[in-house]
């Protein structure tokens, strides 16, 4: 994980950089609640289809991409969020070069 963020204001799309043939990632915030994780794929990479046992949003930042909830794709774009519910397979394709905000609560 990189430096916590400090209080303020912090541009979303800045928290991480996109890299060639590349998906990124940064890990912003970890506890025993959740975690929030930026990033950045390169157009055309994706993560194949899985499943996370947690309630998990997926906000869109920047550029477009395909994302797949329970063999449904949805085409998104910076400014959507996708809601990934526990225990249901999901998958992300960069349509274009894009961002993505991971938002994953964990149960108590």
């Amino acid at each position: 994980m990189k430096k916590p963020l400090q209080a303020g204001p912090v541009s979303l799309a800045e928290l991480v950089r996109y890299e060639a043939g590349s998906i990124v990632s940064n890990t912003i915030h970890k506890d025993a609640a959740g975690t929030i994780t930026a990033f950045a794929f390169d157009a055309g990479e994706e993560l194949s289809e899985h499943t996370a046992p947690f309630e998990a949003f997926i906000q869109v930042l920047d550029g477009a991409a395909e994302i797949t909830v329970g063999g449904t794709k949805h085409a998104v774009e910076a400014g959507q969020i996708v809601r990934l519910p526990a225990n249901v397979p999901h998958a992300v394709r960069a349509a274009e070069r894009f961002k993505m905000l991971l938002t994953m609560l964990r149960a108590q």
